[in-house]
């Protein structure tokens, strides 16, 4: 039997806007002085307040970039960053969501792959996070011959607002509508540039139009039905640096009428609840990790007010579900891509099976591909208005390679039955640990420049807490995890690349063909594991 279709249509006409015309949008057909944002200092922004000061901060931006421009965009879930986002996209600017988390090296290679000359970041933030190394990397990166990344703070840019910058953007949002169609940002263009691992671990950009963003909002939204209305209020503690945090817990409440409170870290398990229960929050976006780390450390009532928890990224565990099955929240599995902008899948509370990540969302067809060896489902690939406009890579900046045909690859291996999606595993070679992407290549190759003269397999094995763990296996005798963990810290790579242990073995195991037999390779680090 078929999932019951969704209660609300899924109009494809309203998907061809920009971003900063979704906004005024919204703001028509809800009200300007609707209440739409809220962050950790509990301050709080109406539809009228966020278009206002999207024109008065967009012009000062403006006024340091050319039109069409990716701008380097450094900053936590604060009200502070929306208001850079839509900024951006109002004066036709493209805004490049840097991974604050993902170190020195790999934010340099996404400044420069963007490119991105000009990066707004905050002193506060900076200080908070101690990133002053990050800052001092990105100071030096050349951006072309004689051109470094400029740095430029929140706090300076808010000083140099005078009287006659508060005038003109209260004049531009008179006619905000008008104004902005003559803007050099139209629905087919690079609105956001995020960054996924490449197969060596060098930052490629996926670059996201406008129409791709407005149509998963939209998506998400007629998908959802009924359960989804504007009284219903979202907690939002992803990073919007990641597609999930931006558009599905974000941009889909803001375009849609619905209030949004923002909180700078996921990794916060004691303050997140507590927010909840100050906003009385309805909706919670979240990954596995996080979800059993705020059901641990909630104070009884902090999640009363949940009704629903959206959970992707990761595959929700069994254990999870028993931590929350103490509050009224149904815990709802989806399923995306970066790529995709990001949702494609999700199941609902009338449309829920077990094992699944539900049906597929409004406007997205998909075949599935046959892979070899693989008797079960196949490769799933997709089609559908939020597949992004293509890949940006470090070898060609700036340059947009689309997906052949529009259709992207997700390297997935799933199977669809009565229309439910479920995971079978993955083709390619990444691993998921606490919702973030990483490369097995790119980490062989962190340990081939330390032990050059050694052969490495990075393997993933299942793991409780986060997911999956990375194990090393190498042919290096005194090969050990302390080394390459200083290492990867001393090359900027993330500490969350360093492999949980190293298994040192006698040979790697090889194919006819010369190429290491993976399989083999793999049954070696699940055979060792007690021991490791």
């Amino acid at each position: 039997m078929a999932p019951p279709m969704s209660p609300r249509r899924f109009d494809p006409a309203r998907i061809d806007q920009t971003l900063f015309g979704a906004l005024l949008a919204a703001k028509h057909e809800h009200g300007a002085a609707k209440i739409v944002l809220e962050d950790a200092d509990r301050q709080t922004l109406t539809y009228g307040r966020l278009v206002l000061g999207s024109l008065v901060l967009g012009k000062k931006l403006a006024d340091l970039s050319r039109p069409g421009e990716a701008v380097g965009v450094l900053l936590p879930n604060v009200n502070g960053l929306a208001v850079t986002v839509f900024g951006l996209n109002a004066f036709g600017r493209v805004a490049a969501m840097l991974n604050f988390t993902a170190g020195v090296r790999n934010l340099v290679s996404a400044v420069k792959t963007a490119p991105a000359q000009l990066v707004v970041t905050s002193r506060r933030f900076i200080e908070t996070a101690k990133l002053e190394d990050v800052i001092e990397g990105l100071s030096a990166a050349e951006i072309s011959p004689g051109k470094r990344v400029r740095i430029v703070y929140l706090e300076d840019v808010r000083k140099s607002i005078g009287t006659l910058d508060k005038a003109g953007g209260a004049a531009r949002s008179l006619v905000a509508a008008a104004w902005h169609k003559r803007a050099a940002m139209r629905p087919d263009r690079t609105a956001v540039i995020l960054f996924t691992s490449g197969t060596e671990g060098t930052p490629k950009g996926v670059a996201l139009t406008n129409r791709n963003l407005v149509a998963n909002a939209r998506q998400i939204y007629a998908h959802a039905g009924g359960m989804l209305t504007p009284a219903d209020i979202v907690m939002n503690p992803l990073p919007m640096f990641h597609s999930f945090g931006l558009t599905a817990a974000t941009l889909m409440p803001l375009l849609n009428g619905l209030k949004t409170v923002l909180y700078p870290s996921p990794l916060h398990y004691k303050q997140v609840p507590r927010l909840i229960r100050d906003t009385k929050a309805t909706f919670l976006f979240a990954t596995d990790t996080f979800l059993q780390g705020y059901a641990r450390a909630a104070d009884p009532g902090d999640l009363q007010s949940i009704r629903f928890v959206i959970a992707g990224a990761e595959r929700v565990k069994d254990q999870t579900r028993a931590l929350w099955s103490k509050t009224q929240a149904q815990i709802l599995e989806g399923y995306g891509a970066t790529e995709c902008a990001p949702v494609l899948a999700c199941n609902l509370p009338s449309a829920s099976r077990s094992g699944t990540v539900g049906p597929l969302l409004p406007g997205i067809e998909y075949r599935l591909d046959p892979v070899e060896g693989i008797t079960e489902g196949g490769k799933l690939v997709v089609r559908g208005p939020n597949v992004m406009a293509g890949y940006i890579l470090a070898s060609h900046p700036g340059v947009v390679v689309p997906p052949d045909g529009g259709w992207h690859d997700t390297g997935d291996i799933v199977t669809v039955e009565d229309g439910y999606v479920a995971i079978r595993g993955r083709a390619k070679r990444f691993a998921k640990i606490g919702g973030e992407m990483v490369s097995l290549a790119a980490v062989e190759t962190l340990a081939q420049d330390l032990w050059p003269d050694a052969q490495h397999v990075v393997v993933s094995l299942p793991d409780a807490k986060k997911g999956e763990q990375l194990i090393l296996i190498t042919d290096k005798p005194d090969a050990e995890k302390g080394a390459l963990l200083l290492h990867a810290q001393k090359s900027g790579f993330p500490e969350l690349w360093a492999p949980k242990a190293v298994l040192v073995v006698g040979s790697i195991p090889v194919l006819g063909s010369g190429k290491v037999d993976l399989a083999a390779t793999h049954a070696l680090a699940q055979q060792s594991r007690p021991l490791l």
